[in-house]
């Protein structure tokens, strides 16, 4: 997300004003910009132009917008109108926003600086393009619209107009978006673009003050308005509401307050990145979104292991995410989807292209090893919230899903679980998913079937886990040794065929031919969370990681440098994740380096406190000593749940030491 943007985050929906407050619609990776701005509900811009004037011209930004991790609930600037040295400005335009279900509400107060009376003509421009975040999104692609129509109609109150409406249809698709005020504009001007433009013509006494309360409110397809809040303050108190649901119960203790504030930070942030959801009785459940701008949806992947982090803290995120994946688990084969019977969805998206099959995430299941987490977190869940119930009526679901890991999955005709690139979805389908990850040392990808080394760390937990559940739960002692079985045959053929001994460390992946992709990667730093390698290969690992190539003094990079492959800007090859850290974190304390495990937090903790103790979904992999903060990677979201959680789970490590 580009620093030029301020995000206010709710769950579904989120809004990205400038420094001054306005909207652009500019932004966007076709816009020049890192990240789009406006108004998004359910992957949708319902707002595209929020721009003020005042007195026919945009204000001076007195004091800009605050971007820091800190200023999460709104969006405060002070505006004044321009002019010189000469006379002090007339009046102070003081501007607070804030989001809502649905919703961005606006406070505008005018305070007069003069001890006579003044008149000031306050305009605000406003449009919506009901655009596809696909749209928006730097793929070099376009996508038809046949029949699109959009309206505007001037909505009508007891005094005059009072706002306006904004129409999209398509087929059967319809959205809309409404902007009201409170006072009423004395008019809604045309601009001869699309837009509208709300005037008001404000008389104010001597040192007087006068407010405008602004709302938009949009509708997404199939669903009614929601109701907006009275103000901005009241938005904020539904978000501290919102964060005292999720924090129930839990108190934060630990002897490293920077851990501490990281932890607090990510709490916050998870409490209003997640979005609804239903279970498989239709109830109604609030998992975590993976991410803004592009991924405020439920991401299998990312839900499971942000439920994955939390868990010992705040077990909530895991009751609501394992339902929620069971009621999108796939009960038939969809080769477009790639969804086959079992499979656990990777994305979920309800926006106008997925909806007309223009883009195929409406429910994708282009994932590997969401299916194998899925079984991790309902085995890890049970066994710490001391919950059967929960297990006990997913059993259905979890064991469809070891049906898709032996079956369709791969692990019984191939020995591994394995995927195919998806030519109009996902190339590659394990956590590492942009083209080119999957590699060998000198940056040649792998071809035809993948079987990714972490993906088979994942199953083999679920094969452990869910024979747990089936030996202490279920009551199932044949089908508990069968997978016990299996789980110890992956992992004999794992280090057989995974190991490289020249380098006393495993490969990425295989390719369709059983070749090692030979690149030196942090994926290796899972296996040791999954616990799928011997004590003596794991501990080589675990201190090879931390090895300068590999450990940049911010965190582990997703490819040891030196290699031909490695790329510091690559977003899976050199780049530093942190929940890719966060797990290695894990896995080192599993095989007892302890020493190891609080290094990796520092270099956390230290790039979590340059930011108000906020982690980004990924860091640029230059070393520590080239740079006194962490050099961001160019199109990493501001918000990520994965990054979010990653502290809690380095609290989990380290013990808060």
């Amino acid at each position: 997300m580009s620093d030029r943007h301020r995000l206010l985050v709710r769950g579904r929906t989120f809004v990205a004003v400038g420094a001054g407050g306005d909207i652009s619609g500019v932004g966007g990776a076709r816009g020049g910009g890192a990240g789009p701005d406006g108004l998004f509900v359910r992957d949708a811009r319902h707002v595209s132009r929020w721009q003020l004037t005042a007195d026919g011209a945009v204000p001076e930004v007195l004091a800009p917008v605050e971007m820091s991790a800190a200023a999460t609930d709104a969006a405060r600037c002070v505006l004044v109108p321009r002019g010189g040295r000469q006379e002090p400005p007339a009046y102070t335009i003081l501007r607070e926003q804030a989001v809502a279900d649905g919703a961005f509400v606006e406070s505008l107060r005018i305070v007069s600086n003069r001890p006579v009376a003044t008149r000031v003509r306050i305009a605000l421009t406003v449009d919506a393009d009901f655009t596809d975040q696909f749209e928006l999104r730097a793929d070099h692609r376009t996508y038809a619209k046949p029949g699109a129509v959009r309206t505007r109609r001037a909505l009508d109150g007891d005094d005059g107009v009072r706002g306006v409406e904004f129409g999209y249809r398509r087929g059967e698709w319809r959205a809309r978006t409404t902007v009201t005020a409170d006072p009423a504009p004395d008019a809604v001007e045309e601009t001869g673009a699309g837009a509208r433009r709300l005037v008001w013509t404000l008389e104010l006494d001597a040192h007087d003050t006068v407010e405008v309360a602004l709302r938009a409110v949009a509708c997404p397809h199939g669903e009614a308005s929601p109701r907006p809040p009275d103000s901005p303050a009241e938005a904020v108190r539904q978000l501290d509401a919102m964060r005292e649901d999720l924090w129930s119960g839990f108190t934060l203790i630990s002897g490293w307050p920077a851990l501490a504030d990281a932890c607090a930070r990510g709490l916050a942030d998870l409490a209003v990145l997640r979005v609804p959801a239903t279970g498989p009785d239709d109830e109604a459940l609030s998992v975590p979104g993976a991410g803004v701008p592009w991924f405020l949806t439920l991401l299998g992947r990312d839900a499971l292991l942000t439920s994955l982090f939390t868990l010992p803290y705040v077990p909530g995120l895991a009751a609501a995410t394992l339902p929620a994946l069971a009621a999108t688990q796939a009960t038939e084969t969809v080769p477009g989807a790639v969804a086959q019977p079992g499979k656990i969805v990777h994305e979920v998206r309800h926006g106008e292209l997925a909806h007309f099959g223009q883009v195929p995430f409406g429910r994708y299941y282009g994932s590997v090893d969401a299916t194998p987490l899925f079984l991790v977190l309902l085995g890890a869940y049970t066994e710490q919230a001391g919950d059967t119930a929960l297990a006990r009526r997913l059993e259905p679901a979890a064991r469809a899903a070891v049906g898709w890991m032996l079956d369709h999955g791969g692990l019984t005709s191939r020995g591994y679980l394995v995927y195919r690139a998806d030519q109009g979805g996902l190339a590659n389908q394990n956590w590492k998913d942009s083209p080119g990850a999957i590699c060998s040392a000198d940056g040649s990808g792998a071809s035809g079937p993948v079987m990714a080394a972490g993906a088979q760390g994942y199953a083999y937990d679920a094969l452990c886990r869910t024979a747990w559940l089936a030996r202490t739960v279920w009551g199932d002692p044949v089908y508990a040794d069968l997978l016990a079985q299996a789980a110890a045959d992956l992992r004999d053929r794992f280090q057989r065929d995974f190991w490289m001994p020249g380098q006393n460390f495993p490969a990425l992946a295989l390719d369709g031919e059983g070749r090692q992709a030979d690149a030196l990667a942090s994926d290796a730093g899972h296996l040791l969370w999954s616990g799928l390698l011997d004590k003596e290969y794991g501990e080589a690992v675990g201190r090879r990681l931390l090895e300068p190539d590999f450990f940049s003094g911010w965190g582990v990079r997703t490819v040891a440098a030196g290699q031909p492959a490695f790329h510091p800007l690559s977003y899976h090859r050199g780049s530093v994740w942190p929940h890719d850290n966060a797990l290695i974190a894990l896995g080192l304390a599993r095989y007892g380096l302890h020493d190891e495990a609080r290094t990796v937090a520092r270099g956390l903790v230290s790039a979590a406190a340059t930011a108000d103790g906020r982690l980004p979904e990924v860091l640029a992999g230059y070393d520590k000593a080239a740079y006194p903060v962490p050099v961001p990677y160019p199109h990493a979201c501001a918000l990520e749940s994965k990054s979010a959680a990653a502290p809690l789970a380095l609290l989990t490590a380290v013990g808060g030491a």
